[in-house]
């Protein structure tokens, strides 16, 4: 009856650290994605009017859009940078509190955003979109690592894909109603109550007490004893060893393998151009023919539909695996992408093709929200050791955010240059992502970094190549483990 109490108390404790944490992390970020559609043509106005004010003369209908494109795609560039202070802020600050410390840059930017208006100055707009960019850069890096280091192996795929729930959810919220920066301060009032990565205390700072105290709080007992060995066995294979710079990591010619593999899945989740697809619905739904009073009540069904898809793959994770979804995910992408692009072609020729364009667009967002959007995050976690894990979701946080903001600033351009061929380089995008994961990934789902390890030796023995090793890890039981109890 005490064991039963204990592990439903650990399981909540668990489960409020993830709220906790993605409330102020990426469902911020998703909030920001599909939130800037909203005002496009206030903003628009905006601009236009405060060069009137200032030189006399309206601006040509290209150079609004382009500095409007600046705008939606210096969020990019913010989430670029808060990429890069995302690791040297997880191992001086730990996870937890580069979390905490994160909000700054959300409440200077609603400052800014708000004074705006006032100031007549666009460019303080520009200013707010790159430090919500360096919140949501810094969050998407930092709060999966966080969630894999807290959650057990048989959890870790669920907890950590969580991220993509609560970035679905802002997605949704920020199409459907306008918030506040209020989210930044639920973080702060509830998150310094929970506990720091357990991982994070031991092998990063030594502190097995502590340790100790934090599994006693995310775990069931009968977990603990299995996991703090495992933890004990990572720590003593790291010895006085120190976290990996970004440069050590992409020298370290050991790790190359993982760090291809991390790198094509970010680009390719951002290049397959499912995120632009937020920033610029009106530009989408406009070409497949939506009537423009229909727009905005199709543009919140994007949303619902990733909420939707992020919500049944998060059940399914631990029980299909990651390699399936990410790869399958791509593969239903591509086919919809020329679905989509024959729909198009067929506009006004055929009768509910623009339907059945909204139908692709659809069926592209809820395939992406069932493995790339998720199980990518999740890759750096579970591919790499406690020393490279911050410079690898360092590296990762960096392609995606560069590609995005490379798609982002193309993106109109290529939907108004294509026309109805607009998706076709996603599709490619999409095979080649699929083809590159089914060849390259392991099945990560439930298994250690050794298991994983292991395998890639087996396949190198067989193709007479060198073994693969990770510098942290260590088969054999350190004399530690024989203290577990006492912790």
């Amino acid at each position: 009856m005490n064991e039963t109490k204990k592990q439903g108390g650990c399981t909540r404790t668990l489960a409020l650290t993830v709220c906790s944490a993605a409330i102020g992390g990426t469902f911020q970020y998703g909030y920001n994605i599909s939130i800037i559609n909203a005002p496009t043509s206030y903003i628009q106005k905006f601009i236009n009017e405060t060069c009137m004010e200032r030189w006399g003369t309206a601006l040509e209908p290209s150079q609004v859009t382009l500095i409007w494109t600046f705008i939606v795609s210096t969020y990019s560039l913010g989430g670029l940078l808060g990429s890069l202070l995302a690791g040297p802020m997880a191992i001086k600050f730990g996870r937890k509190g580069s979390l905490l410390l994160n909000n700054s840059f959300l409440f200077l930017s609603a400052v800014l955003a708000l004074s705006s208006r006032s100031a007549e100055s666009f460019e303080m707009i520009i200013l707010a979109r790159l430090l919500v960019g360096v919140n949501a850069g810094v969050s998407m890096n930092v709060q999966p690592m966080y969630f894999g280091e807290s959650a057990p192996k048989n959890l870790r795929g669920a907890v950590a894909f969580s991220s993509a729930v609560f970035t679905a959810l802002g997605i949704l919220m920020g199409q459907i109603m306008g918030l506040t920066e209020v989210l930044g301060i639920v973080q702060l009032i509830t998150l310094p109550w929970f506990p720091e990565s357990p991982r994070y205390l031991l092998i990063d700072r030594g502190d097995r007490e502590a340790c100790g105290q934090a599994l006693k709080r995310l775990r069931a007992c009968s977990v603990f004893t299995e996991e703090m060995e495992e933890i004990l066995q990572e720590r003593a294979g790291v010895g006085d060893a120190h976290a990996k710079t970004l440069w050590e990591l992409i020298r370290d010619r050991s790790l190359r393998r993982q760090l291809c593999i991390v790198m094509v899945a970010s680009s390719a989740m951002m290049l397959c151009g499912n995120d632009s697809i937020y920033f610029y619905a009106s530009y989408i739904f406009q070409e497949a023919g939506i009537p423009m009073d229909k727009i905005q009540y199709v543009t919140i069904g994007t949303g619902a539909c990733e909420f939707t898809s992020a919500l049944a793959c998060n059940l399914l994770i631990e029980n299909v695996g990651r390699r399936l979804l990410l790869a399958g995910g791509y593969l239903f992408m591509s086919c919809w992408a020329v679905v989509f692009t024959v729909a198009l072609s067929l506009e006004g020729k055929v009768a509910g093709m623009p339907y059945l364009s909204m139908a692709c667009v659809f069926a592209y967002i809820f395939s992406f929200g069932m493995g790339p959007a998720g199980v990518t995050g999740i890759l750096p976690a579970e591919l790499f050791d406690q020393l490279t894990r911050p410079a690898a979701y360092m590296i990762a946080g960096s392609m995606m955010w560069l590609n995005l903001f490379i798609i982002g600033m193309a993106f109109p351009f290529i939907v108004n240059g294509l026309g109805q061929f607009c998706f076709i380089p996603f599709c490619a995008v999409c095979v080649a992502a699929c083809l590159f994961i089914s060849f390259t990934l392991p099945e990560t789902k439930g298994r250690t970094l050794a298991e994983i390890t292991e395998e890639w030796n087996k396949k190198d023995t067989a193709n007479g190549r060198p073994k693969y090793s990770q510098q942290s890890q260590s088969l054999t039981d350190p004399p530690e483990c024989q203290e577990i109890e006492k912790i």
